[in-house]
């Protein structure tokens, strides 16, 4: 069998940090999947060559019946396994993890999330007025507070919003570049 490349897996380790081992997935599962409920993406490796996301149901894209479904228990002993089918070349077919019978995480093919654009980064209210940015705040028509950073030159650099000041400001991501 011929190797298939090795994907370009310093860009995933950038955008959601390095990968656990099966062995420390196991350690710390529980952890992890209220991890991936809560919008966090986790990755995996098996073996350094086989690459898996535990990633939250909104990452899954199509349709989730017809899918292979797995118990978070069964998963949690058949990790390996799981990180092995869905690390597979030739089958982008995600797992899905349940609980009582709730699809509430999934497997995937780390590979698949490049295909993805990176996610925006938050921007740190202190750390942009600390670096002599300014941040103002105004109210918009359907009583939502923005929040917009601008450097020295009054260009936008984020923007935020929400229904107080304080959420405003918490949801600060910087604008992606113009191009």
């Amino acid at each position: 069998m011929i190797a298939p490349e090795r994907p370009p897996y310093e860009e995933l380790e950038s955008r959601y940090g390095a990968p656990l081992g099966v062995e420390d997935a196991r350690a710390q599962w529980g952890t992890l999947v209220r991890g991936a409920t809560s919008g966090h993406t986790t990755l995996i490796t098996r073996e350094r060559w086989e690459w898996a996301a535990l990633v939250p149901l909104s990452e899954v894209s199509g349709m989730l019946s017809g899918l292979p479904v797995v118990s978070l228990s069964t998963a949690r002993g058949k990790l390996g396994e799981l990180v092995r089918q869905v690390a597979q070349p030739y089958d982008e077919t995600p797992v899905l993890l349940s609980r009582h019978r709730t699809p509430v995480a999934a497997l995937v093919a780390a590979r698949r999330l490049l295909e993805k654009p990176a996610p925006r980064r938050r921007a740190d209210p202190d750390e942009l007025l600390r670096a002599g940015h300014t941040i103002t705040l105004a109210l918009d028509p359907w009583d939502r507070i923005i929040a917009t950073a601008r450097d020295g030159d009054g260009n936008e650099i984020a923007t935020g919003s929400a229904g107080s000041a304080a959420g405003a400001l918490r949801s600060l991501d910087f604008q992606a570049p113009a191009g």
